[in-house]
């Protein structure tokens, strides 16, 4: 008993594996390696559709291509017969497959019509494709006839019969007049599914003689047209008047046709009718009606409700589509007819048929030798399709007998196959409304596992998340799978892992931990194979800043940030999407490597704005919302409520805020009857309030407007309300800022702030203007005065004080009394100087000015100060100087005064109208001062021990001078300063020669002039004693360091060996190189040497060697030569200028032509003859 369990459990075992392999494995997998060794039988893999509608005027192609191992070879039948394809010259096969190519050029494509069937054939089993019948595509003329006019009348129905000739495919229907343009149809006229054109009823605007159908052939792009049909519609009376000599003054028609009535259908006819569709097919119904007015046609299906996505209605809702057919539909369909006389419908039972269709298709079986298998064939249709089974193309009762090869109905059943039983079986189905043909091969192999993934594969993922390490595999038998990881023998198995059929190994969530080498075994009778991969867990990639919601306002900027962590090995993309779309192409939007810039913004740019963060393995996603913050939309709906004599209520619905709360509302208002199109500020109210009560000002024609107000700033004005105009009434205030002042002496100007329009209260504005002296009794004199903001009191006495009131009056009263305020009348010039008028000088620059107060009654006005004027008696200076000091002031000071000088001065008081006279004018003299700096201080006539300062006296004397003070000292290399020398110089001198001066040294002097207050401020002057001239001490010269004793006894020396170097050579009778260098290159300045006997000429101390003697030193240190530049001082400088044994003189020329190439950049330091001699050592 448990041996016959084991072997029910070893079956089933088997048959679930083989069930699996047979969904998995359809076909061998496409590995050109694997597939170069594996035998397969034919598979179509291309086919010509089974209804083929030719174009007689193109070559006819029938596809047939297939697959196989060995490559397959291809035969075709016609009509049940072999085509032999090598008789027929028209008829070409494909290289490499079974397509034909019939060329039908000069032959009738009728020739070639019939039932074609390809077969793909090699040594594994055949192929069959579907039987494919070819028609030639047919467009018929429309047969003669000939059309009599259709005289109808005004409201009858009328049916255009186009009945156009049977085409292959039938043609397309539509309805043109002569100028081919369509005629316009409606509910009243259109067309029907059969190509007919029906009208509901007929009116006087559808007579016309060009009705024409035309149907057009699709597969030949012909069109054919009817012949034109003529209609007529005609009113009742009009058909009697023409047919009544015919039918002997009788009526033909009478009043009831044309009439109004209710509909009835004209398609389909009757109460009912049926339908048929196939499954998976376009259900079409039509329901047409006439009637008078035009009806509506309306659908439902009576046993449920239309199905909504499938259901479309067409041709003014007279045709009801429903797509995709499936039995579900079946059942009866209602279409109503309906106008304002009654209604009717139809009810049409539709009934679904299929044609047959696949439930399940049979899958190609790879079995190995002893194995088991079935191929299953499911088919469904109504009526119930019947299933014949093929083999190699040939009916499977008339194939040979196999023992392992059981056929039932619809499956056939392998056990136990052997090598070599592999086929090609088919399936074939069929009803009466179609066949299905479905090829499957079983294949037969004995194969060793194969592994197809690739080795060392490496597969990164992210920690948590799911790890999938393939191992495909091919064998047969089916191999099985196990796997293993680095350093562990165990079997991967258990919760976290889960092998899978195709044997994937699945980790669900994979850490650090399972990073590694994974191996998979694979394993059949035939052998084992393993393959090696590795898994590579990387961190996961995170926002960890995202973006933030923003709220900007126009025009401004935005900055959404996206800071992202990742693995470091994997490389990160970012993304910016904007409403789950695109950015938008603006050079406004600014990406950066972890943030989004928009620049300027505008209302487009709202919207939800993601960042999107890319990796090879994962991403991470995070949005904000961008919001246009803006100015409110103005207010709207202004209405007046509660209206009284001086206030109203004031309500209005708010605009938009855009994104900004309102803080508060403006309510504005016009003053039509004084100031139209002016508007002012009445009250304010807060944002969250939508009404106010307005306080109101008399006599005024208001119109009120409100404006909104947010963060952004102000919404545009509301539109105005309705105008509102209060009564008149007496003033309620006076003017203010009233103010009396004269500015003439004898005048009183009285000035105010008008009134404004809204401030009269009423016609008529006036002020009554009143005033009297404050001293005395003195009565009030008034005057009205109209449109004016002053008035002006003439004859008053000079600077008398004045109470001033001033009143608003209008046609319906005063104003309350107003308050007195006081002034003065004009004031005069005073009429006197101030007295006792004298000064104190105080030192040489300082002097004191005294005097009396003025006499109030000489003022004649408000005494403002009093001035005082003061110059210097010099005819060079005419300037007056002019110090003001307070009303209160008795003295004040002069200061700045020149010493030693004579001044006059005089005092005068002032007030608001000016000065008055100014007092007698009284001198004084400042004592004595320090005198001012000498004008000038140079050094001449320099020695070697000697030199003169002049100088130039001081331009402010400032008093008598005593004489000058001249004061000098040394100055080292280090910039200390030596002992000081003073000289006492008398008054009348502006030079002094100083002698017994060190040379080569620099000096500072010191000159001031004095006076019997002592001395005054000093001029210095600094310069060098060098030999004999004097030059700035800024200039440093390096060479002053008895440079120039030096320099001479180099020359000498040079001139010395020269001549010694000549008298040698000439004893020896040779030429030396100087003279070589003078033939070859002819140097015309290089003149010494005699050309006849190439010895030098005699030498003289002539011009071109007195630079040697009186040379001078340049400011910038270095020795400049006059007009000629050969000397021996240039053949006595440079490194490379030496003699040779016998005495010659190597280099001299070369060393001479490097130099004056590098003179320009010469130092700035002078040749030293240290150096010179050193040349030539």
């Amino acid at each position: 008993m448990e041996s016959i369990l084991q072997c029910v459990l070893h079956v089933s075992i088997t048959v679930l594996l083989l069930l699996g392999h047979m969904i998995t494995a359809l076909e061998v997998p496409l590995d050109p390696k694997l597939l170069e060794g594996l035998p397969q039988p034919p598979t179509i893999t291309h086919q010509s559709p089974k209804d083929y509608i030719v174009d007689p005027r193109e070559n006819i192609v029938v596809h047939c291509e297939a697959k196989g191992k060995p490559h397959p070879s291809f035969s075709w039948t016609r009509n049940g017969t072999h085509f032999d394809i090598d008789k027929d010259p028209k008829v070409m096969k494909k290289a490499g497959a079974g397509t034909l190519v019939i060329d039908i050029s000069g032959e009738k494509a009728e020739a070639y019509e019939g039932v074609y069937q390809c077969t793909a054939r090699n040594e594994h089993g055949a192929a069959v494709s579907n039987n494919i019948v070819i028609r030639q595509s047919r467009s018929p003329l429309w047969a003669k006839e000939r059309i009599e006019p259709i005289v109808a009348q005004e409201g009858v129905s009328l049916v255009l019969q186009c009945r156009p000739p049977a085409g292959l495919p039938p043609p397309i229907i539509f309805w043109m007049d002569n100028n081919f343009l369509r005629l316009p149809q409606n509910s009243r006229v259109s067309q029907a599914l059969n190509g007919d054109l029906y009208f509901s009823n007929v009116r006087a605007e559808d007579t016309r003689s060009d009705y024409i159908c035309y149907a057009r052939f699709p597969h030949t792009q012909t069109i054919q047209q009817k012949q034109p049909i003529t209609v007529r519609v005609l009113n009742v009376d009009a058909i009697n008047e023409t047919m009544a000599a015919f039918l002997n003054d009788t009526d033909f028609f009478s009043d009831s046709p044309s009439g109004e009535r209710r509909p009835t259908f004209l398609v389909p006819s009757g109460a009912s009718s049926s339908a048929m569709v196939l499954r998976g097919d376009v259900l079409q119904l039509e329901c047409i009606a006439e009637g008078l007015p035009t009806p509506e046609i309306s659908w439902r299906k009576d046993s449920g409700d239309l199905p909504m996505n499938r259901t479309t209605l067409h041709n003014f809702q007279k045709t009801l589509m429903i797509s995709d057919v499936t039995e579900a539909d079946a059942g009866d369909y209602r279409c109503m007819a309906s106008n304002s006389q009654g209604a009717v419908y139809h009810i049409i039972t539709v009934t679904v048929k299929a044609a047959p269709y696949w439930i399940r298709t049979p899958k190609n079986l790879i079995l190995a030798p002893k194995e088991n298998g079935v191929l299953s064939c499911l088919p469904s249709g109504n009526p119930k399709p019947t299933i014949s089974w093929s083999m190699n193309g040939i009916p499977i009762e008339n194939s040979p007998r196999d023992p392992s090869r059981k056929v039932e109905e619809d499956s056939i059943i392998f056990s136990d196959v052997q090598p070599g039983s592999s086929a090609v079986y088919q399936c074939n189905t069929s009803n009466e409304f179609g066949y299905l043909l479905a090829n499957a091969f079983v294949n037969v192999l004995a194969e060793p596992p194969r592994v197809l993934t690739r080795p060392n594969k490496v597969y990164p993922v992210i920690t948590n998340g799911p790890a999938l390490l393939d191992c495909a595999t091919f064998g047969s038998p089916i191999p099985k799978i196990t796997w293993f990881k680095e350093g562990q023998n165990s079997v991967l198995d258990g919760d976290d892992y889960e092998q899978h059929k195709n044997g994937t190994l699945e980790i669900h969530t994979a850490q650090k931990a399972d990073s590694g080498k994974y191996t998979c075994v694979a394993m059949n009778s035939l052998g084992k194979k393993e393959n090696h991969v590795y898994l590579e867990v990387k961190e996961p990639t995170r926002i960890l800043k995202q973006p933030e919601y923003k709220v900007v306002q126009r025009n401004g900027n935005v900055l959404f940030e996206c800071k992202v962590k990742h693995d470091p090995s994997l490389i990160p993309t970012m993304t910016w999407l904007k409403n789950d779309g695109e950015l938008p192409d603006d050079e406004r939007f600014v990406v950066d490597m972890d943030s989004l810039t928009i620049y300027n913004v505008t209302e487009g740019d709202e919207g939800t704005y993601t960042c999107i963060m890319n990796t090879t393995l994962d991403q991470d996603t995070a949005s904000a919302k961008l919001t246009l913050m803006d100015q409110p939309d103005p207010p709207t709906d202004l209405e007046m409520t509660e209206l009284q004599a001086r206030s109203v209520q004031l309500t209005w619905v708010p605009g938009s805020d855009n994104n900004s709360p309102i803080q508060r509302f403006i309510i504005q208002y016009e003053d039509v009857l004084h100031q139209q199109g002016v508007w002012h500020n009445l009250t304010e109210v807060p944002g969250t309030k939508t009404t106010a009560h307005l306080e109101l000002s008399p006599y005024v024609l208001y119109t009120f407007r409100v404006l909104a107000v947010n963060e952004v700033g102000f919404s545009q004005p509301s539109y105005p309300s309705a105008r509102y105009q209060t009564e008149p009434a007496v003033p309620e205030e006076n003017p203010s800022e009233v103010d009396a002042a004269g500015n003439e002496h004898d005048n009183l100007v009285i000035s105010w702030k008008a009134l404004t329009s809204l401030q009269s209260n009423g016609p008529g504005l006036q002020y009554k203007v009143s005033w009297r002296q404050t001293d005395g009794d003195k009565d009030w004199e008034s005057v009205s005065v109209a449109n004016v903001s002053k008035y002006v009191v003439s004859g008053t006495p000079t600077y008398v004080k004045y109470e001033v009131k001033v009143q608003a009056v209008n046609d319906y009263g005063s104003a309350p009394e107003p308050n007195a305020i006081r002034g003065f009348s004009g004031e005069d010039l005073p009429m006197a100087p101030p007295e006792a008028v004298q000064v104190l000088v105080e030192n040489s620059t300082l002097a004191e000015v005294q005097w009396d107060p003025i006499n109030p009654q000489m003022v004649r006005g408000w005494l403002k100060g009093y001035k005082v004027y003061y110059w210097k008696e010099d005819p060079q200076i005419e300037e007056q100087k002019v110090l003001t000091f307070g009303r209160n002031k008795t003295q004040g000071k002069l200061a700045g005064l020149q010493p030693y000088s004579l001044y006059t001065f005089n005092v005068r008081a002032f007030n608001g109208k000016g000065e008055g006279p100014p007092s007698p004018n009284q001198q004084f003299n400042t004592p004595e001062g320090v005198p001012g700096p000498p004008a000038s201080l140079r050094i001449t006539n320099p020695s070697l021990d000697s030199l003169t300062v002049e100088w130039g006296p001081p331009v402010e004397l400032n008093g008598q001078l005593t004489g000058y003070t001249l004061r000098y000292q040394p100055i080292n290399s280090t910039n200390e300063l030596g002992p000081l020398e003073e000289v006492s110089l008398p008054a009348n001198k502006t030079s002094c020669t100083l002698h017994s001066l060190k040379y080569s040294t620099r000096y500072k002097f010191y000159l001031n002039a004095n006076t019997v207050k002592g001395a005054g401020p000093a001029v210095t002057e600094e310069t060098v004693i060098i030999m004999d001239e004097v030059i700035p001490s800024q200039q440093v010269d390096i060479a002053t360091q008895g440079w120039f004793i030096g320099l001479m006894c180099a020359i000498a020396l040079l001139i010395l060996v020269l001549l010694i170097a000549c008298f040698i050579k000439r004893n020896k009778g040779g030429k030396y190189p100087v003279k070589e260098k003078e033939d070859a290159h002819a140097d015309p300045e290089i003149q010494p040497m005699k050309d006849d006997d190439g010895t030098f000429g005699e030498y003289s101390d002539t011009e071109d060697h007195k630079p040697l003697k009186g040379s001078r030193t340049p400011s910038n240190g270095t020795v400049k030569k006059d007009d000629s530049d050969d000397s021996l001082v240039d053949y006595g400088e440079g490194g490379e200028g030496q003699f040779n044994e016998d005495g010659s003189f190597i280099g001299q020329y070369s060393g001479k032509k490097e130099r004056d190439t590098a003179e320009g950049n010469e130092s700035s330091e002078a040749p030293s003859p240290v150096n010179a001699m050193n040349s030539f050592v």
